[in-house]
């Protein structure tokens, strides 16, 4: 069995379930959008994906391996994660940023050899960010801070991306350029997302959380109907469809009610 795959997954902490019994298995090259309300354990699941943390119960397997069988070194060269917020005090050019995915492929104290500059290069090139190389990350914006991000898990040069609502925070313009970045990089891709017509442009399937749990997961068009979104986020909403797209018109609460 390849790939990576979580098989009945459960966290339990501060005796709380966040995560409850979920299954998920990624085809190779698949874009996979995680979705629910806030607090209905996306976060939770990718950092579950990733071996930040272990469940309570279930397993988490990488290539059939239980992900503390597979180690930690050779999980962090497989699977690059990109969370919602990056922070650093220290002085850093996009560059030095970026280069902080090939540590998984060197030993400790060791100095970065030519593949690691290569890579680096490549992941600088594909995110558009080779003219930003000696820019301090203080100034950039959000959205070349994520790109930034994006870069520092390419150069990682992982085959599973996990994504943690990377959109938050940007402008339309930027949301789009980074989803369109996103779905032509060469990995299998699990993205958590807040916004349901970004899901159904992008993804190629979705699995939707609620309290912790899945309640329905398939393609955009099978997941994204009004009865899901009333039941789930507790809002009504108008479901068509546009160059096979589901696209989402939520309504307001007199037009809802019929008044």
């Amino acid at each position: 069995m390849t790939g990576l795959r979580a098989e009945r997954v459960r966290r339990r902490t501060a005796g709380k379930v966040i995560v409850d019994g979920i299954t998920l298995a990624l085809a190779p090259g698949e874009t996979v959008g995680l979705l629910g309300p806030n607090g209905s354990g996306k976060s939770t699941l990718l950092r579950l994906l990733a071996g930040v943390l272990a469940p309570t119960s279930g397993v988490v397997t990488l290539d059939g391996r239980p992900l503390p069988e597979a180690g930690r070194r050779a999980t962090a060269r497989r699977i690059a994660t990109v969370e919602q917020h990056a922070h650093t005090q220290t002085e850093l050019t996009v560059r030095d940023v970026v280069a902080l995915g090939r540590i998984p492929h060197r030993r400790a104290w060791t100095t970065a050899t030519t593949v690691d500059a290569e890579a680096v290069t490549a992941a600088l090139e594909r995110t558009g960010l080779t003219e930003q190389a000696a820019q301090s990350w203080h100034t950039l914006s959000g959205g070349e801070r994520q790109r930034t991000q994006i870069a520092r898990a390419l150069a990682q040069q992982p085959r599973e991306l996990l994504l943690d609502e990377p959109t938050n925070h940007l402008d339309i313009q930027h949301q789009l350029d980074l989803m369109d970045l996103v779905v032509s990089l060469p990995v299998t891709t699990v993205i958590a997302l807040h916004d349901l017509n970004l899901a159904a442009m992008y993804c190629d399937r979705l699995l939707v959380l609620r309290a912790g749990q899945a309640v329905a997961e398939g393609t955009p068009g099978e997941v994204l109907t009004p009865e899901l979104i009333k039941e789930v986020y507790g809002v009504r909403a108008e479901v068509t469809v546009d160059h096979g797209h589901p696209v989402i018109r939520f309504l307001r609460a007199s037009r809802a009610d019929g008044s």
